[in-house]
């Protein structure tokens, strides 16, 4: 909530307590956000946290639509690998970038991470020298961004080949839904998670066997304003 009005004050704006003091938070207990054990709950630092931020400007774009932004992927796009009972024991873990919100006056950029991360890229070569991975696909997934006046950011593609067994964990979110569009603008591609020719859910755990690939599809950005109304303007 901070993170949105935060971005939305000028760029002087003092990020100290005095400058949010007007705002309030409620999370009555019971709720997604504050849950009762024994549910489950993870991953608020990363997925939660991402689809929060989603909520919060789609709900201010009802009051301010020329401020707001398209919904940008909405996830963080999670992915653990790793092994301890093979020729070696390694772990690894990586985020990656999906489309961003196209706004008013742009479009939406696109492979990038947004909103509530910051981390970095991480090279194949690095990648390939100290994990028994293969990159085959790393790639801009064309046309993923919402349509409109201004396009969503695409996501990306990346596929990896296993060669050795391991264990793989997927924590991603906007596998049913797309990004939403705002002004007439289009939702961005919901994201898919494939092992081969299966599709996966957006969360699972599984073994996987030297030879096998995985493939994720990250969501694309929500477009913003209607091409329509630009071709009956013309």
């Amino acid at each position: 909530m901070y993170y949105v009005f935060r971005c939305l004050m000028p760029a002087h704006t003092p990020a100290c307590a005095g400058s949010f003091r007007s705002i309030s938070l409620t999370a009555p207990e019971g709720c997604l956000l504050n849950a009762r054990r024994p549910a489950a709950v993870a991953a608020g630092n990363v997925e939660t946290s991402s689809r929060v931020v989603d909520v919060v400007t789609g709900a201010l774009a009802r009051a301010i639509p020329d401020r707001i932004p398209a919904a940008s992927q909405g996830t963080m796009n999670n992915l653990a690998l790793g092994c301890r009972d093979g020729r070696r024991v390694w772990d690894y873990y990586e985020t990656l970038g999906g489309g961003m919100g196209a706004g008013i006056r742009h479009d939406g950029l696109s492979a990038v991470q947004s909103h509530m991360t910051n981390t970095l890229n991480t090279p194949i070569e690095v990648l390939e020298m100290n994990f028994p991975l293969r990159l085959l696909r790393y790639q801009l997934r064309d046309r993923s961004g919402g349509a409109g006046r201004h396009r969503g950011g695409d996501g990306l593609v990346r596929e990896y080949e296993f060669l050795e067994p391991a264990t793989v964990t997927l924590l991603t979110e906007r596998r049913r839904t797309g990004p939403w569009g705002l002004a007439g603008g289009e939702a961005g591609a919901s994201g898919e998670n494939w092992r081969g020719q299966k599709r996966l859910s957006a969360k699972t755990s599984f073994r996987i066997q030297a030879g096998e690939h995985l493939r994720l599809c990250t969501p694309g950005g929500g477009g913003w304003g209607s091409t329509l109304e630009d071709e009956a303007a013309q």
